[in-house]
C-alpha cells in the first residue's frame, strides 16, 4: 500500500507540473540593480542543444530578472565555439538534451554535447569563463552527465523525492540543508537568504574542491526509472544523504555553478489550477535572490 500511495503522489505531481506556462505577472522589483539597463556583460542562454528551457520560453522569468539587473541576456544558438563564447561573460545551460530524447524521455540518454564541445567549454572556463550548468531529473541529467564529469561532478540521471512531500523540497539555513556560504550571505543583509524551495530534480555528488549550496538529508530518496515519471515497485532507488542539488567551485581562472533542478529559477503556472511553480511560488520568496547571488558571483561582483 505504501508504494502505491507513493506512486500515486508522484504521478499527481507529474500531472500538475507537466503543463506549464510562464507567469508573465512575475516581475520582482530590484531597488539597486547591479548595472544600468543593458550596461552589464553578456549572459548567454544556451539554445543550441534541444534545451527544454529557453530565453523566450520557460526561462523568460529567469531572463527578465537578469535583464532587470542590467545584464544583456542573449540566446546562444549552435554548437559551442571558442570565438563565440569569448563574447560573453556567463554561459547558462539549462536542461540540454540529445536529439534522440527531445520527445522521448527514456533510456538511453546520450550526451547533449560532443566531446569536442565539452573540451572547449572546459578550456573556456579554465581561461576565465563562468558556467552555470543546470540539469534537471532524467533525461536532462543523463544528457549533461559527461559535461558535469569534466568538472568533477557526478550526475545520477534520476528523480529525487522527499519521502513525505514527494517532489517539493525545502532547504533551510536552520537545519543545515541550505549551506552557509557566500551564496547565502550575499554582500550584505539585503542579499542574505535563509530558505530555498525546489520542485523535483536530481541529486548529484560534488568534487572535494566544490562548496555545496543545497544538501539532501536522509529523508530523500533517488529513483532511477527507465522512462521519465514511470515508477514501479521495481524501480531502482538509492539513498542520497549528503548529496547535493546545488554547488559551486572555481576551475582554473574561471567559475562553475551546478544545479540539479531548473524550475526553482523560473516562474511557471502549472496545470488547470495554474499552480505557481518556481520563484513566483508563495513558499519560495528568496529563490530569486539566490539566482542573483549566483550570477553576481559568476560575474566576479561577489567573492
Amino acid at each position: 500500500m505504501r508504494i502505491l500511495i507513493l506512486l500515486f503522489t508522484i504521478s499527481l505531481s507529474f500531472q500538475l507540473f507537466s503543463q506549464q506556462i510562464s507567469d508573465t505577472n512575475y516581475k520582482p522589483t530590484l531597488e539597486n540593480p547591479e548595472y544600468n539597463l543593458k550596461k552589464g556583460p553578456i549572459v548567454f542562454i544556451d539554445e543550441g542543444h534541444y534545451n527544454f528551457h529557453k530565453k523566450e520560453g520557460k526561462y523568460k522569468p529567469f531572463s527578465n530578472l537578469l535583464e532587470n539587473d542590467g545584464y544583456n541576456v542573449t540566446k546562444y544558438i549552435g554548437t559551442f565555439k571558442p570565438n563565440k563564447l569569448s563574447e560573453g561573460k556567463i554561459l547558462v545551460i539549462s536542461n540540454a538534451l540529445n536529439a534522440v530524447n527531445e520527445k522521448k524521455w527514456k533510456l538511453p540518454t546520450p550526451s547533449a554535447f560532443s566531446k569536442e564541445e565539452i573540451n572547449i567549454l572546459e578550456q573556456w572556463v579554465s581561461e576565465g569563463g563562468s558556467l552555470f550548468l543546470i540539469a534537471d531529473h532524467m533525461p536532462m541529467a543523463g544528457a549533461a552527465k559527461d559535461l558535469a564529469a569534466k568538472f568533477g561532478f557526478v550526475f545520477t540521471n534520476g528523480f529525487v523525492f522527499h519521502k513525505k512531500t514527494k517532489g517539493v523540497a525545502s532547504f533551510t539555513i536552520k537545519d543545515g540543508s541550505l549551506n552557509t556560504s557566500i551564496m547565502t550571505t550575499g554582500r550584505n543583509s539585503t542579499e542574505s537568504i535563509s530558505q530555498i524551495k525546489s520542485f523535483t530534480g536530481q541529486a548529484f555528488k560534488i568534487p572535494n574542491d566544490a562548496t555545496p549550496i543545497l544538501l539532501f538529508s536522509k529523508e530523500y530518496v533517488n529513483y532511477l526509472p527507465e522512462k521519465a515519471w514511470d515508477f514501479t515497485k521495481n524501480t531502482p532507488r538509492n539513498k542520497v544523504n549528503g548529496w547535493s542539488q546545488g554547488a559551486f567551485k572555481k576551475h582554473g581562472k574561471g567559475k562553475i555553478v551546478v544545479f540539479g533542478e531548473a524550475a526553482m529559477f523560473s516562474a511557471q503556472l502549472a496545470g488547470d489550477k495554474k499552480i505557481k511553480v518556481g520563484m513566483n511560488n508563495e513558499e519560495a520568496p528568496e529563490n530569486y535572490q539566490l539566482l542573483l547571488n549566483i550570477i553576481h558571483w559568476l560575474d566576479g561582483k561577489m567573492e
